[in-house]
């Protein structure tokens, strides 16, 4: 499986009905202070990987993200591949996301 994964190829598994579960694993004082995320992401605390990988389905294939899609989102991607899960990073993170055209939902 390669790490990363386009925003076109995500909006197209979105478009087929084949969503990845997506995990937004921005830094919390990032996360708090951006107007969105994309649609139907949970969020995660990307320095605390290990504590909340277990309690994700073993068969799911996730897609995490942050910012630019570099440092965090491929740690926590690696991170989730260590413990045996299905998992990338998006390439660009949720800018590259907006700029393609993404759904995105209000930071609530």
């Amino acid at each position: 499986m390669d790490a990363g994964i386009t925003p076109q190829q995500l909006k197209a598994l979105f478009d087929q009905g084949q969503a990845p579960l997506v995990i937004d694993v921005r830094r919390e004082a990032v996360f708090r202070s951006a107007p969105d995320r994309i649609s139907g992401a949970q969020r995660r605390d990307p320095a605390a990987v290990a504590d909340w990988a277990a309690a994700l389905p073993a068969a799911t294939k996730i897609v995490v993200y942050c910012v630019h899609g570099h440092e965090v989102s491929q740690n926590a991607a690696r991170a989730l591949r260590e413990q045996g899960l299905s998992a990338q990073f998006l390439e660009g993170g949720i800018e590259a996301w907006r700029a393609a055209g993404g759904q995105l939902a209000p930071n609530s």
